[in-house]
């Protein structure tokens, strides 16, 4: 990842252990949209997945084409920890901007919020890339603005959505009805299908 928010930074973090917005299981948001899906078989990513509560949630659901990416090998290791029966080749330490794959679905949590605010337009270019032409980016970015220089980065639903009109058809894009209660109000769910 460019700038100094690189594989070093994030595994201190992680060791640490000062990653707030981890809540410590899947994000109500998330796993009522994947509550949802019928299609078992769709090819899934989370990036910057951190501890992967989403990724356990949909293998657990029947899931099997998961894939879960992260730049420090802390959070993937603690994954293969509680589920030591997924694919080892599924789980991806690396840079999501050198990502060479395609995908139907990629599951947003706070991947998006934690890159420096510089490369949100990089960042959705990128999910255009490797996402297949009418597949989706679902998932919840933070709707504010935070009194404190992140990670997380905060923002606006304004100022968001330029980085994505150019490449997906928006199709929700709304305040968070379901978040948890430290969240509520400081969530956009968001359901994009690329062009």
């Amino acid at each position: 990842m460019k700038q100094d928010l690189n594989k070093e930074f994030w595994t201190q973090r992680y060791n640490e252990g000062t990653i707030g917005w981890d809540v410590g299981k899947a994000s109500t948001p998330i796993t009522t949209f994947i509550d949802q899906l019928a299609n078992k078989e769709l090819k899934i990513l989370i990036p910057g997945a951190g501890n992967a509560y989403e990724a356990e949630y949909l293998w657990k659901k029947g899931f099997n084409d998961v894939y879960v990416l992260d730049i420090s090998p802390v959070p993937l290791d603690n994954f293969k920890k509680r589920n030591p029966e997924f694919p080892e080749h599924q789980l991806l330490l690396m840079d999501f901007f050198e990502l060479k794959n395609n995908f139907d679905l990629v599951i947003e949590q706070t991947f998006f919020c934690a890159i420096p605010r510089n490369l949100r337009p990089d960042y959705a270019k990128k999910m255009h890339e490797v996402i297949k032409p009418g597949g989706k980016l679902a998932g919840v970015l933070f709707g504010i603005e935070f009194e404190k220089e992140g990670p997380p980065f905060g923002g606006t639903k304004e100022e968001y959505i330029k980085y994505f009109e150019p490449y997906f058809d928006i199709k929700v894009y709304e305040e968070a009805y379901n978040s948890i209660k430290p969240r509520a109000g400081r969530e956009l769910f968001i359901n994009f299908v690329r062009k």
